[in-house]
């Protein structure tokens, strides 16, 4: 039997389509920056900490590495619920993405601040820079301009990852998607719908990723290889 497209809801239901691509942006690019932070300054401590922070740090990244980002956004949602705080699903799910977003972000940046050669160091030392000086000016630009690429493809994985935010009742773009499909009965276009849309948003964060690229590193910038 020949399937036939029925894209006719469209014309209904594309601004809910938007409400959720649009909050998906929102939820991304806040985790995104946060996550980022997180795992800059978590980076330092793993590699510059004493004992202790490294142990710590290292802990934190193997518990989020090796557990699925649905079972963390679960612990942060009905958790937090369970002592008394109630969150609503988006900030719960911004904490979430932020600490899976964290941890992955440590091991990159860790990988571009040992990558840093120990005469600049040396060098830095001569200077008289402080250690938080040497850190902020001499490490951690050219440690991120190493990464940059990794750090980028990770940022749109989680942007994909944040489908999963659906299940607990975030109201992004496949939680928007699962919806309409359980009023109109048409799952197939309707997923071949928001699977433009993901695909879209990737092309996006990547444009914006290779223009930031461009931004923050004049030999990237010279050689024209932001990513």
């Amino acid at each position: 039997m020949a399937y036939k497209f029925n894209f006719s809801f469209l014309a209904d239901r594309w601004p809910a389509f938007l409400e959720g691509a649009w909050l998906t942006v929102q939820l991304t690019v806040t985790s995104i920056a946060l996550g980022f932070l997180v795992g800059t300054i978590c980076a330092v401590l793993r590699v510059y900490g004493n004992g202790l922070t490294r142990r710590i740090v290292g802990a934190y990244v193997e518990i989020i590495r090796n557990t699925p980002l649905l079972v963390q956004m679960f612990i942060v949602y009905f958790g937090i619920a369970s002592l008394g705080v109630k969150l609503s699903a988006e900030v719960s799910a911004v904490i979430a993405l932020v600490i899976n977003a964290g941890a992955y972000t440590t091991e990159i940046m860790r990988a571009g601040i040992e990558s840093i050669s120990k005469t600049q160091l040396e060098a830095a030392d001569c200077l008289g820079l402080s250690r938080f000086d040497t850190i902020v000016h001499v490490v951690l630009l050219p440690a991120m301009e190493r990464v940059y690429p990794a750090l980028s493809s990770q940022f749109v994985l989680l942007m994909l990852a944040s489908s999963v935010t659906s299940q607990i009742s975030a109201e992004e773009l496949t939680a928007v998607a699962n919806v309409i499909q359980s009023d109109t009965y048409r799952s197939f276009e309707v997923y071949l719908i928001v699977a433009a849309l993901y695909i879209s948003l990737s092309f996006v964060y990547r444009f914006l990723f290779t223009l930031t690229g461009m931004i923050l590193f004049v030999r990237r910038r010279k050689l024209g290889t932001a990513l």
